[in-house]
């Protein structure tokens, strides 16, 4: 099969898919053929990343959801079915940084937030999928952890540094769960990407990179193109044998 078909006939799920990551990785499984649904708050992002795909003959749709709320996950994943008849491949993207401060500054609301969406949302995401994909055969999950986290620690940022390894330890435990029924699930890890998130307060991209040269041995930012390529892989048949595993993709930074 060629690369450019690899999804060809897949119906493959992308939260947080309007910017960043998602987005590009939501634009790289349609230019492999695959029907895209993409998910998140705002409707408007979401259209612009939809006319994206199908402005160069994609397959795309959108649903607005808030993943940290079992009734709206449950309904995407309904809508979703309903739309195509089931689930291959299911990418959960969302997250947020938070505002950085130290451990004992973090106010209760915001910690509340962070684990809602970057582990909560990523539990309840994961439990209708895996209902849906078991329902028709099988799929596959990938998760978006961090570099931070599992693999390094980074001071002011405990409320992500804990969600993003407990999505990692989740992400393993769940494979082990879940594989007998044909549902690989694997997460990625990507270190400082060019997205918003990568940016300091008041930061610029320049700033930014001159920052990232010092501390990244390959001595940049990773492109959202390179994650939407693991992702990708960590989706099709040709890591069929890979079964939990966090795939880092930082450059070096947690060599």
């Amino acid at each position: 099969m060629k690369r450019e078909s690899r999804f060809r006939n897949k119906v493959v799920l992308v939260t947080g898919g309007s910017s960043g990551i998602g987005q590009t990785t939501a634009q790289a499984f349609a230019r492999e053929g695959a029907a895209v649904v993409i998910v998140g708050r705002r409707e408007e992002a979401l259209l612009q990343t939809v006319k994206l795909i199908q402005d160069v003959g994609g397959v795309a749709s959108y649903i607005t959801a808030n993943i940290s709320n079992a009734v709206e996950v449950e309904r995407m994943i309904k809508t979703c079915e309903e739309r195509h008849g089931g689930l291959h491949v299911a990418f959960n993207n969302v997250g947020i940084l938070g505002k950085p401060r130290p451990t004992a500054e973090i106010e209760e609301g915001e910690w509340a937030e962070i684990l809602a969406t970057n582990l909560t949302g990523i539990w309840l995401c994961m439990k209708y999928e895996i209902g849906c994909m078991r329902a028709h055969g099988g799929g596959a999950i990938i998760n978006t952890a961090s570099n931070i986290g599992a693999h390094q620690r980074r001071s002011g940022l405990s409320g992500y540094v804990a969600t993003k390894a407990a999505v990692s330890a989740l992400t393993r435990n769940a494979a082990r769960e879940y594989i007998a029924d044909g549902i690989r699930i694997n997460a990625v890890s990507p270190g400082a990407s060019d997205t918003s998130m990568s940016r300091r307060p008041g930061e610029s991209d320049a700033d930014r990179d001159a920052r990232i040269k010092t501390v990244v041995p390959l001595g940049r930012v990773g492109r959202t193109e390179e994650v939407a390529a693991a992702v990708l892989w960590l989706a099709s048949a040709e890591s069929s044998f890979t079964v939990g595993h966090d795939l880092v993709v930082d450059g070096g930074a947690t060599a």
